[in-house]
């Protein structure tokens, strides 16, 4: 039974496949040919049509670019606009350079301000004032004081002489160093004195000695208690330190002691005080060695050499009356008493100082003076 089922697929298989290949065309249903003719039962239909031919034309040459050079000539810029500035010229616009100051000729000074040279007051000054202190009063520089009223390069002032002032000067009031009334106004026409026409030449320096005094440092007057006024110079037995027989310069009141002052100065001396022109005599034996005032801010001084390498100094004199090189004796006169010290009164700055090497060392005058 079985071998008939399968004899009976087998011959509807066949069947199938005759049937197939008897509808199969033997020709190709669409145009093989570039002509659009194809044999065949299709060969009535029409190929794809050709595509047009154009005439080919020769490529244009190709012509190089020039060469790239950088531009040559003159252009006219202008100014960065503002970043601040919505408004700012357009970048075409030119603006004016700015105008450079004039060139200063060589060793020439620069001009002062008008506000400094212009005197707008003239102040009288008195016995003990210092150009310092009316600086100070008068919130001035020292040097424009110096400049407007040609005071010299040690700014010299004297009791008596009135200074100008300039209009920025302001009056704060009474100083220890410029005790003086208030500034007198002056007029505009005024001007201030010529200045000079050539720098002030300093006397030449006094002979060469072992060691030139260092210069006194003068310090503003600090509250002491008032002192017993000194005794009549007589001469003492010296000291333990080997210190000739000392006398004292002259009769007064101590004003300012050896040592501190405040504010990093020291006083390398004593400030005595006493009538103005009273006699001021040699506190020992020995040599002159300098006389006059080129040491900055010890005014007129005298300086004598002793023994065993003491030296005396005496400063802020009104006069003297020893020269360089004289010999004197304790007690003879050199000087008298000045102005210039800035005690307020009349003084002297006193210094005793002894030789250790090359340097001259300020020992306090009161441990080598009679008490």
């Amino acid at each position: 039974m079985a071998g008939y089922w399968i004899r009976g697929v087998l011959i509807a298989g066949a069947a199938l496949t005759a049937a197939a290949c008897s509808s199969y065309p033997t020709e190709p249903r669409y145009s093989t040919r570039a002509d659009g003719v194809s044999p065949g039962p299709y060969a009535s239909q029409p190929a794809y049509p050709t595509q047009p031919t154009y005439p080919s034309e020769p490529p244009a040459p190709v012509e190089s670019p020039p060469p790239l050079t950088a531009p040559i000539g003159s252009i006219e810029g202008g100014a960065l606009p503002s970043p601040s500035s919505p408004y700012s010229p357009a970048p075409s616009q030119t603006s004016p350079a700015p105008a450079l100051p004039a060139p200063v000729a060589s060793g020439a000074r620069p001009a002062a301000p008008s506000s400094s040279a212009v005197a707008g007051s003239r102040y009288v000054i008195q016995p003990g004032d210092t150009i310092s202190g009316v600086g100070r009063r008068f919130r001035t520089p020292v040097q424009t004081l110096i400049d407007l009223n040609a005071l010299g390069p040690q700014g010299t002032i004297r009791a008596g002489q009135s200074i100008l002032l300039p209009t920025t000067a302001t009056d704060i009031g009474s100083d220890p160093y410029a005790t003086g009334p208030a500034p007198v106004p002056v007029s505009t026409a005024e001007a201030p004195p010529p200045r000079p026409t050539s720098p002030q030449i300093p006397p030449p320096p006094p002979p060469p000695i072992a060691s030139r005094p260092a210069a006194p440092i003068i310090a503003p007057p600090a509250a002491l208690p008032q002192t017993p006024r000194a005794t009549t110079p007589a001469p003492s037995a010296g000291s333990a330190s080997g210190a000739p027989t000392f006398q004292w310069p002259v009769r007064g009141d101590i004003l300012r002691r050896f040592g501190p002052v405040g504010l990093g100065e020291r006083n390398q001396g004593i400030n005595i005080g006493a009538s103005a022109g009273a006699s001021v005599v040699a506190a020992g034996a020995g040599r002159v060695a300098y006389v006059g005032d080129a040491i900055p801010g010890a005014g007129l001084t005298v300086l004598i050499m002793h023994r065993e390498g003491w030296r005396t100094v005496y400063s802020h004199l009104g006069s003297t009356t020893v020269d360089d090189g004289d010999e004197v004796r304790a007690g003879q006169q050199i000087g008298t008493v000045g102005l210039t010290a800035g005690d307020g009164r009349p003084s002297i700055h006193f210094e005793t100082r002894r030789m250790q090497g090359d340097n001259a060392t300020p020992v306090d005058p009161l441990t080598v003076l009679p008490r």
